[in-house]
């Protein structure tokens, strides 16, 4: 009879994977053996495995430079890597190897730039889309960057007023870009993204403020929706805006060089996962070359900004089975040795769901469980997966401790959690491993950071 867990994995879905195998009943991601990881190190943990951030980058350069050589389009793809999915140094200089450009949120990323800059890390050819609301703040670093010798610089305006405040601020020439407020996915609360200048207003506003401007020069177009890239009516029809937009500006003598497409491409988010992103590339370029072609204009470069898809699949947490409480007939709870709220806070604010595996136990039988965590909070649980509304692990053995790990959570969860800081209940930030490979293939592991410790929390709390 086939009732073990791996037999579970391997009747429901394609196993093993890319990612994923299983050798006596233990589990290895991308060739790693994680048990051999749980005892060197204990758990909680989270880790980072670097060399996936190479290889997203390098598959989506890839799809985009295939589809422009097939589509015989004329402009070129430029790759952006969205800091605010990561902040981390070991995620940017991984980045920086792969010579990705750089979007940035805030005034402080600015600083992360110029740091990178001084360790000689960054080119000063580099391009930075400065992105999001930009206080004077924000737009004095953005000076700073400038003074520097950075070559591409590119605010992307939010709105009319920060538009005056770079005009004051700012003496030299400079290129510019319009982000463009998308309407939001019907589910949304709001009709309105908060982000950008609304459609019917970019023409206007490049006739009144930039058309014969001394200094600055509207040439980077920006488009990005909550919902991200996906193959629907909705992300087709606000493209479509969008590019109609476009070539509006075109016939009003605009001379835009470069498209932004933004980001949004899903992550791997359960063993059933499938996703076509060479079609959805092909799409995007042959709207934006038919679009060109329409009005007559050079293609445009196209950058996209990717965060998630850049970081995510690289990162994951491994907990350890406590204990199992059962609270009626029904209901098992397994309560691991750490926090959901404090360590995939995305999975508590908005049900973000990831691949969540055990690591050991594999050839001894399942039952349904839910997944609870340490604080005292009622929402501190963790209770289906992408593909089902339940969870199964292999049977709760008070003698044999059973190890989960969650995969491709490489994305927000530090920055969301506030890293370093005061976590719900006080339960502390878990250790850091970075994982890559030498020159000779061989696993290379080291500790980034070890757990938070009772003292480090009481400084911040003024004990």
């Amino acid at each position: 009879m086939k009732n073990k867990y791996q037999d579970l994995i391997e009747q429901t879905f394609d196993f093993p994977q890319e990612e994923f195998s299983v050798k006596d009943g233990e589990l290895s991601f991308r060739g790693i053996d994680m048990n051999a990881l749980i005892e060197k190190y204990g758990t909680p943990f989270r880790f980072t495995y670097l060399p996936v951030i190479g290889k997203q980058i390098e598959r989506c350069r890839d799809w985009f430079n295939t589809s422009i050589k097939k589509q015989e389009y004329k402009g070129k793809y430029e790759y952006c890597y969205c800091t605010k999915s990561s902040h981390f140094n070991f995620v940017l200089e991984e980045c920086t190897k792969h010579k990705t450009n750089i979007e940035t949120s805030s005034a402080f990323d600015i600083d992360i730039l110029i740091a990178l800059y001084k360790k000689g890390k960054l080119d000063k050819d580099t391009y930075v889309l400065c992105n999001g609301y930009k206080t004077e703040v924000y737009i004095k670093k953005i000076k700073e960057l400038l003074e520097l010798g950075f070559t591409r610089v590119i605010p992307v305006i939010d709105n009319f007023q920060e538009f005056d405040i770079l005009d004051e601020q700012i003496d030299q020439e400079l290129e510019i870009g319009i982000r463009i407020a998308s309407e939001e996915d019907p589910k949304f609360e709001f009709y309105t993204s908060r982000l950008g200048i609304g459609y019917k207003d970019v023409v206007s506003f490049y006739n009144w403020k930039l058309k014969d401007h001394k200094k600055f020069k509207l040439s980077m177009l920006h488009f990005f929706v909550n919902t991200g890239i996906r193959d629907n009516a909705y992300y087709w029809n606000e493209l479509h805006k969008f590019l109609s937009v476009y070539e509006n500006l075109i016939r009003n003598d605009a001379d835009i060089t470069y498209l932004n497409v933004g980001g949004g491409f899903p992550v791997k988010n359960s063993l059933a996962f499938e996703f076509d992103y060479e079609y959805l590339v092909d799409e995007i370029i042959g709207q934006i070359k038919m679009s060109a072609d329409h009005v007559n204009a050079r293609h445009p470069d196209v950058f996209t900004e990717f965060g998630s898809f850049t970081v995510a699949e690289a990162g994951g947490m491994v907990y350890t089975i406590l204990d199992q409480k059962k609270q009626n007939d029904r209901e098992k709870w397994n309560m691991i040795n750490s926090s959901f709220m404090t360590t995939l806070p995305d999975s508590w604010a908005i049900n973000k769901r990831f691949i969540m595996l055990p690591i050991n136990r594999w050839n001894e039988k399942y039952e349904r469980v839910f997944l609870g965590g340490l604080t005292c909070d009622s929402d501190d649980y963790y209770n289906s997966e992408q593909h089902t509304n339940a969870i199964y692990l292999p049977v709760y053995n008070k003698k044999e401790p059973m190890h989960v790990g969650f995969f491709n959570c490489g994305a927000y969860q530090e920055s969301i959690s506030g890293y370093g800081g005061i976590k719900h209940c006080l339960i502390p930030s878990p250790k850091h491993i970075l994982l890559s490979r030498d020159e000779n293939g061989e696993l290379v592991d080291e500790l980034f950071a070890p757990q938070q410790t009772s003292e480090q929390m009481l400084k911040i709390l003024g004990y």
